[in-house]
């Protein structure tokens, strides 16, 4: 929620950062699917915010103030990575094996580094 004010990018965080407050509606109301929705959407959300934390040279102390908090609010939905990936597995339809839970959970791990890692290119 507090990526909403920032302007849009390639990446679209605003538009990012609505779906993750909807998922996480849809969390409260008991949908355990809505975790894996929360998971992506918050490291589609990583490009965007970060380097606005971190690298931004406009100096504008709310804007990094907010992009900080937006990544400290991040980490607890990147600590659920495992139970994400479980949600997907279940989400896609396949069958719910430890061999998938750990194929899904590798795929999320590695689109969060490129996720961190492409805006520095």
């Amino acid at each position: 929620m507090l990526a909403l004010p920032f302007a849009q990018s390639s990446w679209h965080g605003p538009e990012v950062a609505s779906v993750l407050a909807v998922a996480a509606t849809a969390l409260f109301a008991g949908q355990r699917w809505a975790i894996a929705v929360i998971v992506v959407a918050e490291l589609l959300l990583m490009p965007t915010i970060w380097p606005r934390a971190f690298l931004d040279d406009s100096g504008a102390m709310m804007a990094r103030v907010a992009a900080l908090s937006t990544l400290v609010a991040i980490v607890p939905g990147i600590l659920s990575m495992r139970r994400a990936a479980a949600a997907l597995v279940l989400v896609t339809g396949q069958r719910r094996t430890r061999e998938n839970c750990r194929r899904f959970h590798m795929g999320l791990v590695l689109s969060g580094l490129i996720a961190t890692i492409l805006p520095l290119l």
